[in-house]
Order: structure tokens, then C-alpha cells, then sequence
């Protein structure tokens, strides 16, 4: 069964109409000059010959195919059609030879005159196996077509429904962490934590509301970013040094929602540390119309077995939402440098680029 949208019929009919006005009309711009006074003998062969084809191609391209070929039974397939292709030469030879005689002999060798008919009926054979093979060959090529637009079909939905499940299981991951950086401020600054509070709320507003369409404008990751990093630095103290740095202002550029917090999460998670001075660097860079690059750099501190806190299933997601949105336009790389670990998000975009429209996140 296929569920795609199939080609228009009427087009179908016409196609199959011209095609075969074509076949019956042509051979009498051909007609040789020394059958021009018996131009009707000449045709009425060619006529009965082409309605054998036509019946012959028909009985494959509805019936045999579908009923047999489709359905494993190539055997039966193969003696249906010798039958056919048989009774079909045998029923014009009768006809042109004895019901309907040309009234003319027309010129050539003796022996061929004799024996035409042998020639006649092996070239109908000929001719009629290759029109069930030409019929074969086009309900091939359409059932291919079809199973192709059928896949891409399910391929499209597939990852269009694990790109949802894929953001189903980020906002939740990331409110694991956010609702973590809470409850540390509750224990030495309620104050600071009603803050916090305040803070989480625009960010859910974004997380609940404004992040549904596939792509956002840049700018609203910009102020989600920038919130969320007001939330972050109410839980650390001053040797943790925070940094978010926008270069460039093509800031229309669409981006997918959220793309960007599981590389910043994974920057707080793994580069800060109570006892040691530390730092987190963000960058985005929207200087090129054309591409945008995002970049992390944090001091390296690496948790032990025993953390688990959103057991790494951010930066999963993040690798297969790049795959599954933006595929080769989009590369991911991630890399340890002495103390350092640097994460970096390019995203090329074509030559033109509509803008989308959508309600600009409130900073």
C-alpha cells in the first residue's frame, strides 16, 4: 500500500493517448513509394499488428504484473505471456493471410513472397515480447518511484519525530540542571534564590513557548543565552569568570531552537571548580552572512564516575539534531587543550536565506 500522493490521472491518460495516436498515425508519412496505389495494404497490416501490441502491453500493464510479477509468480508470468504472445501472431496471421487477403501482390523475390508470412510471424513475436517487456519495464520504474517517494516519505516523518522526541528529552535535561543551580542557592542566599526564580521564569516562557518553531532568529538564542547565563552567575562566586561574546550582527539568521545550551551546560558542568580559579568563554560569531560558528572554551575539571547530574545525554542530542536538521551543512567538534576544553558549532548557510518571522524573545 502506498500512502504518497499519486500522478495525476488525467495527465496519465493523456500521455498513454498521444503515445500511441503517435504509433498508429506514423507509419503513413512512411509509406514507400511503390505501395503509394495500395497505401490501404500496407496500413491494414500495420494496424492489426499494433493492436495486437497495444493488447498485449494493456494485459501486462494491468493484470499480469500486478496479479503475478508483483506477487513472486514468475513462472507464471513467463508461460502466460509465450501464450499470449503466440495466440496474438497466430490471430493477425489468420486475419491478414485468410480473412481479410491483401488485394495486391506487392514486389520482391519469389521465395519471399512464398514464405512472407514466415518472416511476418516471427517478427510479431519479436515484437510482441518486447512490448511485454517495455510494459514490465515502465510499471517497474513507476513501482520503484513510488516505493522511493514512499520511503523518503517515512524517512522525512521518522526524523521529524525524533527531532521531537529529541526536544522532549532536552527541556526536561535542561531544567535538571537549572533547578540544580536553584537549590545550591537556597542553602546560603534565599534572596539570591528568589532571583534565581525570577530568572527561570523568563527562561521557561522561552523553553514552554517561544521554541516551537523548527528555526528561531539567532537573537532569541542571544537573550535566552544571556538569561540564562544572569541565572548561572548567581550561584558562583567571583573566581568563576563568565563571558558571552557576540560578534557580527546577522542576527536573522535562523538557527534551531536551544541548539546552543547543552554546549554551555557541559562548559559550567566540566569548568568550574569550588577550589580553583575558572572560567567559561562563549562566543558567537554572525560577523559572515553565510555562517555562523559557535564556540566554547572552559578550564578543564572533570567529574568523576560518581557525578552523574544529566548522565551526557545533552551533547547526544546535540550531535543528532545537527545530523538529523542541518546534515552536512553543520559540524561539530569538540577537543581537550592542556587545562582547556573547547567545544565549536559551524553552520553554513546558502546563498539566500529568508528570514523568518517570528517574535523576537524578550532579553
Amino acid at each position: 500500500m502506498y500512502f504518497e500522493k499519486k500522478p495525476n490521472r488525467n495527465l496519465t491518460i493523456l500521455i498513454h493517448a498521444l503515445g500511441w495516436l503517435i504509433v498508429f498515425i506514423s507509419p503513413l508519412l512512411f509509406i514507400p513509394w511503390e505501395f503509394a496505389e495500395h497505401w490501404f495494404d500496407f496500413y491494414w497490416r500495420f494496424f492489426l499488428s499494433q493492436l495486437a501490441v497495444l493488447a498485449l502491453f494493456y494485459l501486462n500493464y494491468f493484470y499480469l504484473i500486478n496479479k503475478y510479477l508483483f506477487n513472486k509468480q514468475l513462472r507464471k508470468f513467463i508461460v502466460i505471456n509465450v501464450v499470449a504472445v503466440f495466440v496474438a501472431a497466430t490471430a493477425v496471421l489468420i486475419i491478414d493471410k485468410v480473412l481479410f487477403p491483401m488485394s495486391a501482390d506487392f514486389p520482391g523475390p519469389p521465395f519471399k513472397r512464398r514464405w512472407g508470412w514466415v518472416f511476418g510471424f516471427s517478427r510479431d513475436m519479436i515484437l510482441y515480447i518486447l512490448t511485454a517487456a517495455l510494459s514490465v519495464a515502465i510499471k517497474m520504474t513507476a513501482r520503484w518511484y513510488q516505493a522511493d517517494s514512499q520511503r523518503k516519505d517515512l524517512e522525512k516523518t521518522h526524523a521529524e519525530t525524533e527531532l521531537k522526541n529529541l526536544k522532549s528529552q532536552l527541556n526536561p535535561h535542561f531544567l535538571f540542571n537549572t533547578l540544580n543551580n536553584i537549590y545550591s542557592l537556597i542553602g546560603f542566599s534565599q534572596e539570591r534564590a528568589q532571583e534565581a526564580v525570577h530568572q527561570l521564569s523568563k527562561l521557561l516562557r522561552y523553553v514552554l513557548y517561544d521554541n516551537n518553531p523548527t528555526e528561531v532568529p539567532v537573537r532569541q538564542e542571544i537573550g535566552f543565552i544571556r538569561n540564562y547565563l544572569q541565572l548561572v552567575q548567581l550561584r558562583f562566586s567571583a573566581r568563576v569568570e563568565i563571558g558571552f561574546e557576540v560578534v557580527g550582527d546577522n542576527e536573522d539568521l535562523p538557527v534551531a531552537p536551544m541548539l546552543f545550551i547543552s554546549l554551555i551546560e557541559n562548559a559550567f558542568k566540566h569548568g568550574v571548580s569550588s577550589g580553583h580559579d575558572s572560567f567559561v568563554h562563549i562566543r558567537l560569531d554572525l560577523s559572515d552572512a553565510k555562517r555562523l560558528v559557535f564556540t566554547t572554551e572552559n578550564s578543564y575539571f572533570p567529574k568523576d564516575e560518581s557525578d552523574r547530574s544529566g548522565s551526557g545525554i545533552g551533547l547526544e542530542n546535540l550531535r543528532r539534531r545537527l545530523a538529523l536538521i542541518y546534515k552536512q551543512r553543520a559540524r561539530f567538534v569538540a577537543r581537550k587543550e592542556g587545562n582547556r576544553f573547547l567545544t565549536e558549532i559551524v553552520i553554513e548557510y546558502p546563498a539566500t536565506n529568508p528570514n523568518k518571522e517570528n517574535q523576537p524573545y524578550d532579553r
